[in-house]
C-alpha cells in the first residue's frame, strides 16, 4: 500500500506553506487532511477555497453540517464525520442533530430533513435528481441558490472525502474523541 506524506509547513511545497502556516495559526495545528493535500498544492488551494466559499452560502450552521455530515455520512469518511463533528460543536450546532447526522436517523425538523434528503439525492443520482425531489425541496422553503450551494457543498466533501479515502488520513487526536465507523 502506498503511504501517503503528511506534511509539515516546513516539509509542504512551497505553494502549500502558506495555507498550512494560516491552519496553524487559525487551529493551531496543520490537520491531516491539509498535510496530505499540501502535496498538490492546487488541490489544498482548491479544497479551502471550496470550504470559504461554501461558509459563505446562505445555509445557517445546522444547515452546513447536515449537508457536509449527510455526505460524508453517505461516503463512509472516517476522517471528515469525526472532524465536521468537532467543527459543529464548535459552530455550536445542537449535538443532537450532529449524532443523529452520525447514525443516519431523521432530523429534527421538515426543513433540515427536506436538506439531508435533497443532498442524498444529489450525491446518490450523481445530480440527476427527480422533479419530486426538487418539488420537496421547494416546498420547505428552499429556492435555487440553495440547490447550487448543495451542489458547491458536494464539490468541497468529494475532494476532501476521495482524499482520505486514497490516503487513509489518520484522524487528528482533537477529533478522536469523535471516531465515527457507519453502523
Amino acid at each position: 500500500m502506498s503511504e501517503f506524506k503528511l506534511h509539515t509547513v516546513e516539509s509542504a511545497p512551497e505553494k502549500s506553506k502558506v495555507i498550512l502556516e494560516g491552519a496553524q495559526k487559525q487551529m493551531g495545528m496543520v490537520p491531516g487532511l491539509y498535510a496530505v493535500m499540501a502535496e498538490s498544492p492546487q488541490t489544498l488551494t482548491a479544497y479551502t477555497q471550496l470550504h470559504q466559499q461554501f461558509t459563505n452560502t446562505s445555509f445557517d450552521a445546522e444547515e452546513l453540517t447536515v449537508v457536509w455530515q449527510t455526505i460524508n455520512v453517505e461516503h463512509e469518511c472516517h476522517y471528515c464525520v469525526p472532524a465536521h463533528t468537532g467543527i459543529a460543536h464548535s459552530m455550536k450546532v445542537d449535538t443532537a442533530l450532529t449524532e443523529a447526522l452520525r447514525n443516519d436517523e431523521a432530523m429534527p425538523t421538515p426543513k433540515l430533513q427536506a436538506l439531508k434528503d435533497f443532498t442524498l439525492a444529489v450525491v446518490r443520482e450523481r445530480g440527476h435528481v427527480s422533479e419530486a425531489d426538487l418539488a420537496a425541496f421547494f416546498a420547505v422553503g428552499y429556492g435555487q441558490q440553495q440547490v447550487l450551494e448543495v451542489i458547491l457543498g458536494l464539490s468541497q466533501k468529494v475532494i476532501s472525502n476521495y482524499v482520505n479515502h486514497i490516503a487513509h488520513t489518520p484522524v487528528d487526536k482533537v477529533f478522536e474523541k469523535f471516531a465515527w465507523a457507519k453502523k
